[in-house]
């Protein structure tokens, strides 16, 4: 309220010195009082009812209780002030109907403006309640009618609501993928340890001969290293997923790692009766990675190439400089990948062609730990095309 004095007292210094100096100091002091004594209650009644909202109702009503006691008292003021002034009565009440309808007029003004604004809070108010019933993005689009304060409003309510829908989305998505995560994990521990469970009961129960113990003793190592597997591979990938990495980042020259790799894997190609070579020049530039991290990734790539490409074929490993990134590619002659499937090769657990039914070598995390790895040293990987067998390419920055 002190500032609406403030600001009435200054307009009334500045009215006051504009009459005065046109018509004299008299005048000009006389003038001051009017506007004081005219603009003292409507401010004193505007501010009164500001502090009283919450007993005015909505905003309509508290439009149109302000417009009419601003517009009363103002009304009246200047009333008083003329017939005080004027002689004849009649002046007067002349002065006082165009008041009354100057009122009026300022009254129906108010009323318009505040009815285009009252429409758009209500829309505003409408798009919150269509979010808080689970409306997402279209299903609460709504438009204003100004560009104003109310217009940003809305538009700030609307991508609130696309936002939630998209981090909906990600959640339930999210959600989705841990559920099938635990599936696949559970089905992968529980058929070893059924097994281990009635092999070690055979064993402990000596329902077996010597020969066979040993023999179901290898079994349960077997089914031990697999799931020993399993877990490295979980721990890796939740590791990756965290940013928890810690490596050392240097030059790697991709020739000498590309043929150290294949003869590493040549015994592992040699018992499945694959023919499994490098085809790498000494004039591919070096990358910037970590070299067991990336060894890890030819590992897999490799293997899992072996392990889809029947006896009499060939796995071909291959690098080129190709601007800024070395690509480095892992190509065999199998069955290829369907193209249903392609977009999922990447994915936990995902094991395609007869490996849907979740059987065979393999828990189906080799491609995820190597998209994880080549992503965290700034890289990409994907399946590149291909007219028979499997072509996976990866790419890494040139150091």
């Amino acid at each position: 309220m002190i500032r609406g004095f403030a600001i009435l007292g200054l307009a009334s210094l500045a009215g006051g010195a504009v009459l005065a100096a046109v018509y004299g100091p008299r005048d000009g002091l006389l003038m001051a009082a009017l506007m004081l004594t005219c603009g003292a209650p409507a401010i004193a009644g505007a501010h009164l009812l500001a502090r009283r909202r919450a007993a005015a109702g909505s905003l309509s009503r508290q439009f149109a209780a302000g417009t009419a006691v601003t517009v009363t008292l103002a009304t009246i003021a200047v009333g008083a002030i003329a017939l005080a002034m004027f002689i004849s009565p009649h002046d007067a009440f002349l002065m006082v109907v165009l008041l009354g309808f100057a009122g009026m007029l300022t009254a129906y003004s108010a009323h318009v403006l505040a009815s285009g604004v009252l429409r758009d809070i209500e829309a505003v108010r409408d798009g919150l309640r269509a979010v808080g019933g689970g409306g997402r993005g279209h299903d609460v689009a709504f438009t204003t009618e100004a560009r104003d304060e109310v217009g940003e409003l809305a538009e700030a309510v609307n991508l609130m609501a696309s936002q939630l829908g998209e981090r909906e989305a990600e959640r339930d998505a999210a959600e989705h993928a841990r559920r099938e995560l635990i599936a696949a994990v559970s089905h992968d521990l529980r058929t070893p340890l059924t097994s281990m469970r009635l092999l070690s009961d055979a064993v402990e129960d000596d329902l077996v001969d010597p020969a066979t113990r040993s023999r179901y003793l290898a079994q349960m190592s077997v089914h031990l290293g697999s799931l020993s597997a399993l877990i490295d591979d979980l721990f890796e990938i939740s590791r990756l997923e965290a940013g928890d990495i810690q490596w050392s980042m240097q030059r790697v020259a991709l020739d000498e790692l590309v043929r150290e790799t294949v003869e590493a894997m040549r015994p592992h190609a040699d018992h499945g009766k694959v023919e499994v070579r490098a085809e790498v020049s000494g004039l591919v530039a070096p990358a910037r990675a970590d070299p067991e991290k990336l060894q890890r990734v030819l590992f897999n790539l490799i293997q899992n190439a072996i392990r889809h490409t029947p006896a009499d074929g060939s796995v071909t490993v291959r690098a080129e400089t190709n601007g800024g990134h070395v690509e480095v590619e892992v190509a065999d002659t199998g069955e290829g990948v369907e193209d249903s499937e392609r977009a999922l090769v990447f994915e936990p657990f995902f094991r395609g062609g007869d490996g849907k039914a979740r059987s065979g070598e393999g828990a189906g995390l080799g491609l995820t730990i190597c998209r994880k790895i080549v992503e965290a040293h700034g890289g990409k990987i994907w399946l590149a095309e291909s007219e028979a067998g499997t072509r996976v390419r990866f790419s890494l920055p040139v150091a």
